[in-house]
């Protein structure tokens, strides 16, 4: 199945290569570009894409608020969104995350990262860009607020354990399954019970609950 990405970035010439990169991509076909993040939500309403890739800094609505409206915790229905930026700030990572964000990128990762990016983001995946994710984690980490040590004394099995170490150490579904001789339907069934336990909609969510509640260490 072919998978349809929307692309959202306020300059022409970024927009267009991306495009190419993508198109040349298997299994991947850019079938709407946006200027900004306003443009960019219509759109996404329009075509329900299957993967958004949002530019962090564009005018009128910015990628981490264009993100929110389509993937934060009040939609009902998310969509999946990828960050791709120049800009790896403490800040501007965090926020798109929470926003729902699936994923996030340089600019400068190169084809390979962001085409695995897009093929995660469409199965339920995530992948956050190597240089940042450790300096993010540790943030997160070392700032635990209110709400966040109230999550801490969720009950979790033995297995559920399991499966959090596995997402936080960036395994895929299929992978986690292999580690702990596990059925891959099973390992759905995991996280399925994980998400509606920790109240988080995504696998960067459960990375992120992990490193707040102190299950897992940078």
């Amino acid at each position: 199945m072919t998978i349809r990405v929307l692309l959202a970035d306020d300059q022409d010439i970024i927009r267009a290569g991306l495009t190419t990169l993508l198109n040349s991509q298997p299994g991947i076909e850019v079938v709407g570009q946006a200027a900004d993040g306003r443009e960019a939500v219509l759109l996404a309403g329009q075509l329900q894409p299957d993967v958004c890739l949002f530019d962090i800094r564009m005018p009128h609505l910015d990628g981490v608020e264009a993100t929110r409206l389509l993937a934060g915790p009040d939609v009902e229905h998310p969509l999946a969104v990828v960050v791709i930026t120049t800009f790896d700030t403490d800040e501007h990572v965090r926020g798109a995350l929470r926003a729902g964000a699936r994923g996030f990128l340089l600019k400068d990762s190169g084809p390979e990262l962001l085409a695995q990016a897009i093929h995660a983001a469409a199965q339920g995946d995530a992948l956050i860009a190597p240089r940042v994710t450790g300096r993010l984690l540790a943030t997160f980490a070392d700032s635990p607020s209110t709400e966040q040590r109230s999550r801490r004394i969720v009950s979790l099995t033995d297995r559920e354990e399991e499966v959090v170490v596995a997402v936080a150490r960036g395994l895929t579904n299929a992978e986690i399954a292999t580690e702990l001789y596990i059925s891959l339907s099973t390992v759905k069934s995991h996280l399925a019970s994980l998400m509606n336990k920790i109240d988080v909609r995504n696998r960067v969510q459960i990375v992120i609950w992990a490193y707040e509640s102190k299950r897992v260490r940078p």
